[in-house]
């Protein structure tokens, strides 16, 4: 697979970092503002206008100093920025539609890319054959000449990174590049740093939040070509990793438990579904393609689409406000894809992502799994 090359990379890193770190500003909007706008320093100044034209009069717009201070914490540490579209960048990554513009990595970042990788994640309250069968997973994927990505949370986490400590494991955090969560990771943490690599996409110095997680797990599946739930429970975090595998285009493996053990559930439920029974490393190798692209698939389309440039020459006032009413009417709690909305309006879908771009900035609308849109009822 060819690694794209984008613009952005060419970009300044500290607009980068103000932007994606402004208020309501997530990995998708973040590439519509660089695709209307053509560099973060454009987008930062237009942010304003476009907050009001949303519903909102004031945003917080992260300031110089604060990005400043991170840059040079980050640094200090011995970690470092990889922009999106850079060569050290996760090649896969490239291509989710929500991918993370900017990641903080401290450790081995050419792990990130000289061989394919896998994702394990499964129960934090994991049983003893669990985790044994997980680090014992994790290392015969080594062997096979995989890297090994997980959460580094406790249970089958800790135990796929301990199993692949030795040839390669990547760690997929939800605070900042500096936290230690788990404290009883810790020393695992320092063992990881070592031999293999860890990458974060949030600010240094921040605390891992209840809404980080899922966010972290579209990265552990984003950067793999196929995830492998351990032991889960029905409504487990790691179901959420699996979603996120299949929107992505990549393989979703399962072992299966049994009936009576609630952390055995959420496996069998995702074979049932149709994910590849894994009872030995075999039946991971036969169930990875060998052919492996996103290139000419429907998730390429995604690194394509990241950073094009709208052209709004056929976009006036009128057609503006005309279109925020029409989706302001369309929209409730229940999230709703964009194709569903230009259905229902007959609004062109540039049209309608210049409204939804305004809102997402004034926090007025907010999005979901599969690029679904709902109104926004905390504000």
């Amino acid at each position: 697979m060819r690694i794209p090359q984008t613009s952005l990379a060419n970009d300044n890193l500290a607009d980068l970092l103000r932007l994606i770190r402004s208020e309501n500003i997530g990995p998708v909007t973040f590439f519509q503002l660089i695709k209307r706008f053509g560099t973060a320093k454009a987008a930062l100044a237009a942010i304003p206008d476009l907050a009001q034209r949303g519903g909102k009069r004031q945003i917080n717009i992260c300031s110089s100093d604060i990005i400043e201070k991170e840059i040079n914490n980050t640094h200090k540490l011995g970690a470092k920025f990889v922009v999106y579209g850079q060569k050290e960048y996760p090649e896969l990554l490239h291509y989710l539609h929500d991918a993370p513009p900017v990641l903080s990595i401290l450790g081995n970042v050419h792990l990130l890319n000289n061989k394919p990788i896998m994702g394990m994640v499964g129960a934090r309250n994991a049983s003893a054959s669990g985790c044994a069968f997980a680090r014992k997973i994790a290392h015969e994927l080594g062997e096979q000449g995989y890297i090994v990505a997980s959460g580094l949370a406790r249970g089958i986490d800790a135990y796929a990174h301990s199993g692949a400590l030795t040839t390669g494991t990547i760690a997929s955090i939800a605070g900042g590049i500096d936290n230690v969560y788990p404290p009883e990771n810790a020393k695992l943490r320092a063992q990881i740093i070592e031999l293999g690599v860890i990458i974060s996409e949030n600010p240094f110095g921040s605390t891992p939040l209840a809404r980080h997680f899922p966010a972290r797990n579209r990265i552990i599946s984003g950067v793999s070509r196929g995830i492998l739930v351990v032991e889960a429970s029905p409504k487990s975090g790691s179901l959420i990793t699996a979603e996120f595998a299949l929107e992505q285009g990549r393989e979703v493996f399962a072992v299966p438990g049994s009936p009576l053990d609630p952390r055995a559930q959420g496996c069998n439920k995702l074979i049932k579904q149709g994910a590849v029974l894994v009872q030995s490393i075999h039946d991971i190798m036969d169930g990875l393609s060998t052919n492996f692209s996103l290139a000419d698939s429907d998730n390429g389309q995604f690194y394509a689409a990241n950073l094009a440039t709208i052209s709004e020459n056929a976009i006036s006032e009128a057609d503006i406000i005309k279109a925020h009413k029409l989706i302001d009417e369309k929209l409730g709690a229940s999230p709703v894809s964009i194709d569903e909305l230009q259905s229902q309006t007959d609004l062109s879908i540039s049209l309608i992502m210049s409204c939804l771009l305004e809102k997402e900035i004034a926090g007025t609308v907010q999005r979901h799994l599969g690029n679904k849109i709902s109104k926004n009822y905390d504000i």
